[in-house]
């Protein structure tokens, strides 16, 4: 019981982490593309968490990121879906494959495809009847590789140090 109880700590607590590094890193490093505010930082969190702390800490992270970083003017309403399908995506390749690769692979699928086509509704409802989906889904595949190839440099250097060994 004990166990469990640390392993719970230590998901939370790096939670927290990454939730502080996106909301800080992503007001520093954010490309406008008309009402999307495309954050690659978000998505190299997004892939970070699905290798730490697995799906469910990871979709907590992306809501409480999204919530935050649209407070503090750095996101949008559209950083919900898809960053939200996007750690779910990359946390369900990694646990099903156990492959850093397969993690990144998620979160471009999640996020640049599944989850721009998520936005469209989202945009019809925000008002926005001329949205092009096209420069959406472009802008979150291009954001979602970056972060997501980054992620995977990290992780990979991590992994080689036997520094990530000692997390999971």
């Amino acid at each position: 019981m004990n166990r469990m109880k640390t392993i719970k700590t230590k998901r939370l607590t790096l939670t927290a982490i990454f939730i502080a590094i996106n909301v800080v890193l992503s007001s520093i490093i954010v490309i406008p593309l008309g009402p999307i505010k495309a954050a690659p930082i978000q998505h190299l969190i997004n892939v970070l968490c699905a290798v730490f702390v697995g799906p469910w800490f990871g979709l907590a992270q992306a809501f409480i990121s999204s919530i935050l970083r649209m407070t503090f003017g750095t996101g949008s309403f559209f950083a919900f879906p898809g960053s939200m399908v996007g750690v779910l995506l990359a946390s369900g390749f990694y646990h099903y494959r156990k492959h850093i690769f397969m993690a990144a692979v998620g979160e471009v699928i999640g996020t640049g495809i599944i989850g721009s086509i998520v936005c469209i509704p989202l945009a019809w409802i925000l008002g926005f009847s001329n949205f092009a989906i096209k420069p959406l889904m472009l802008a979150f595949i291009v954001s979602s590789i970056i972060g997501a190839i980054i992620s995977y440099i990290i992780l990979m250097i991590l992994k080689r140090k036997g520094i990530l060994k000692r997390f999971l």
